[in-house]
């Protein structure tokens, strides 16, 4: 299963650690599917994405978090792989 379609399973800390392993094999076997592949420049695309989040949400139908689950921070965590 490719890491944005895990996503919505996520619903605790060691699926979230799983998901974020498979961020990282899939950053090394597929480097050129990255649109950040260092981390200066993922780092800057997940402030983006944080920082223009509410529309996400709002395009998605749902009301960005008050709070955050395990399952919103692998969004922000896939979103900044391709964000600019």
């Amino acid at each position: 299963m490719k890491p944005h379609e895990r996503v919505a399973e996520i619903k605790s800390k060691a699926e979230l650690i799983a998901f974020v392993r498979a961020l990282e094999a899939d950053l090394r076997a597929k480097p050129d599917t990255w649109e950040n592949v260092t981390l200066d420049q993922y780092l800057s695309a997940l402030a983006n994405w944080l920082e223009d989040s509410d529309g996400y949400y709002q395009n998605q139908g749902r009301a960005p978090p008050t709070t955050l689950s395990w399952k919103d921070v692998a969004d922000m965590l896939i979103a900044a792989k391709t964000y600019e």
